[in-house]
């Protein structure tokens, strides 16, 4: 009988082994997709945010008053939020129905129950929840110039602050995706503060010149 409870003492062993083993991929796979949608979102914002502050600067080039640029940042951040949502809610379904049909040929769902089936639909990727988390991220992103120029009639002080808490927000952005996607901060931050600028810059110059040659 001793002998028998050494026998069974390593298939124990193994199998208590491979259910650490499996929690801890588990565990993995679950931070892993929380990485990713974490960054998605810090993405989006950063959409959000460069674009409504590029097309506040630009349509400012041509109109200086507080009034027009306010409604060119909100009708920038409507758009670009839904433009956003209806784009992640197309691509995600897609994948959705590939992941589905995968699981279809490969005869996984032919011996499911209803509840078994609906908890591995579950774990697929969710349009619907990819579409709001992405029309947030932008609206909250392209918030920052708007709130930023709200009350600030001087012209010149409201186009600074708009690049001062761009700027700040765009090094805050970069660094958080770096840090997700375990680049180096530093760099990518300044990577990402240098296209913004030439994006604001690049925006302000093209409109300005459309704007003074009478079209």
């Amino acid at each position: 009988m001793a002998a028998n409870q050494a026998n069974d003492q390593p298939s124990f062993n193994v199998a208590k082994s491979l259910d650490v083993e499996q929690q801890t991929q588990n565990d993995e796979l679950d931070y892993s997709k929380r990485g990713q949608w974490l960054r998605a979102a810090i993405l989006g914002a950063n959409d959000g945010l460069l674009s409504t502050a590029s097309l506040m600067i630009g349509v400012g080039a041509v109109r200086k008053d507080v009034k027009t640029m306010i409604l060119s940042g909100v009708a920038g951040l409507v758009a670009g939020a839904c433009s956003m949502a209806i784009g992640e809610f197309v691509s995600v379904y897609s994948q959705y129905d590939i992941e589905l049909a995968q699981m279809k040929r490969e005869g996984n769902t032919e011996n499911m129950g209803v509840e078994q089936l609906d908890a591995e639909k579950e774990k697929l990727p969710n349009p619907w929840h990819a579409a709001g988390a992405s029309a947030i991220s932008f609206a909250v992103g392209a918030l920052v110039p708007l709130v930023g120029a709200a009350f600030v009639k001087d012209y010149a002080v409201r186009v600074g602050l708009i690049i001062a808490v761009v700027s700040f927000a765009l090094l805050m952005f970069g660094g958080l995706g770096a840090f997700l996607g375990k680049a180096p901060i530093a760099k990518s931050s300044l990577r990402v503060l240098i296209g913004g600028w030439m994006a604001m810059g690049a925006t302000y110059g093209l409109t300005k010149l459309v704007g003074s040659s009478g079209l």
